[in-house]
């Protein structure tokens, strides 16, 4: 009975521990001098379109930088909605750490492609098939020309800019996609002087899947400036136009 009546008094001091710890931690912050930043920048190993230093700099500009400022003055509230508005953020989360800095978690915007359409147009989409802008920021991605409206780029190219960027070779290997009148796509390659026509946006798997094994078993061996044009519109065939002597 007693060693029922210990184990109890035991666990009700747990309890109100953890309770009045809880409170400690989320109650107010007091009036400590902050620290500095935790910055976590995610996907930073794959892409590097925000660095710490960039947010940093950010944050010191609008004259937001948290350290050395008391922690009961630092709106985190409005440190995220600053850091939102850069391009290349999709997502800030900051709070305040139990040891007295401001943790900052930033999710980068990933641009697949740049749109320069006839109309004038000129700008990113990302994975999501978000209209992103980068001014002064270069990126290495895709470029899409032609005829080419907003809802085109985010909903065709979109598609097609994730499967390219899904494929370790062809994202390294096109870096042009031309868009028809006719809204038809051709590709131009980095290695090889053709141009590579899709057709109509859509059936990517098997399209890629053909080109693929053409480049391999034949391309290597005819050499890869032997034709002008490749053609990969249809089922089950490709079309081939050699270059005039």
């Amino acid at each position: 009975m007693i060693k029922r009546i210990l184990i109890l008094c035991t666990l009700l001091l747990i309890s109100a521990y953890l309770v009045l710890a809880v409170t400690a931690f989320n109650g107010k912050p007091d009036n400590r001098i902050c620290k500095g930043m935790e910055l976590v920048v995610k996907d930073s190993v794959n892409f590097g379109f925000v660095t710490p230093a960039e947010v940093k700099a950010l944050l010191k500009a609008k004259k937001l930088s948290p350290e050395g400022k008391p922690l009961n003055s630092i709106n985190v509230r409005r440190l995220e909605e600053t850091l939102d508005k850069h391009p290349f953020i999709s997502d800030a989360e900051c709070y305040l750490t139990s040891g007295g800095k401001v943790g900052i978690e930033i999710y980068q915007r990933i641009p697949l492609m740049r749109i320069m359409s006839d109309n004038g147009d000129n700008y990113y989409i990302d994975q999501e098939g978000n209209i992103m802008s980068a001014p002064g920021k270069p990126v290495h991605v895709a470029v899409a020309t032609g005829y080419i409206d907003r809802k085109f780029a985010q909903e065709e190219l979109h598609k097609l800019g994730n499967y390219l960027q899904a494929d370790s070779f062809w994202s390294a290997q096109i870096e042009q996609i031309h868009v028809t009148p006719k809204l038809e796509l051709e590709l131009v390659p980095r290695v090889g002087d053709h141009i590579l026509f899709l057709g109509k946006a859509g059936n990517y798997d098997e399209k890629f899947r053909k080109l693929r094994t053409f480049y391999e078993e034949a391309l290597s061996h005819v050499g890869w400036n032997k034709y002008k044009r490749i053609s990969i519109e249809f089922n089950n065939q490709i079309i081939c136009t050699k270059k005039e002597k």
